[in-house]
């Protein structure tokens, strides 16, 4: 008994494309029906507006802005602690954000702001004051680790 190659195959292709059409027609489905269920993203992107950024940086890890009672602090900067490195001699680096631009890595009497400079490092707090051996005027600290 002699079959014929050619209709053999073509056989083969018109069930391969049979079951294309079908898994093809069945995925347009699925995807249609859920489409109809999911929210639309646009609505949710106006929420963000409403985002406390002080309250987004520290559930990200980042140290909220702590200033001492009576001393004013500019309210259109703000300062986020990103990490320190402190040593036993109070010297030591912070990383530090300011008005949500990336952080940028300052030594201890390096100037952090146009009139705040990086008075001390100690454990997960950093300290800015208008100079080195002056008072602090603002204090930022990590939050505390989980456990």
């Amino acid at each position: 008994m002699q079959t014929n190659a050619f209709q053999v195959w073509g056989i083969r292709l018109a069930t391969l494309g049979l079951a294309a059409l079908a898994a093809l027609s069945a995925a347009y489905w699925v995807l249609k029906s859920t489409h109809a269920n999911s929210v639309s993203t646009a609505a949710s992107a106006a929420g963000y507006s409403a985002l406390d950024p002080q309250a987004l940086a520290r559930a990200l890890g980042g140290g909220g802005v702590v200033a001492p009672a009576g001393v004013p602090v500019a309210p259109s900067t703000s300062y986020v602690l990103v990490g320190v490195l402190a040593d036993r001699q109070q010297g030591g680096a912070a990383l530090i954000a300011i008005d949500g631009k990336a952080a940028k890595p300052y030594r201890v009497g390096a100037t952090v702001d146009t009139n705040l400079v990086l008075q001390s490092v100690v454990g997960r707090r950093a300290v800015l004051a208008p100079a080195v051996d002056g008072p602090g005027q603002v204090t930022l600290e990590l939050p505390p680790l989980s456990k």
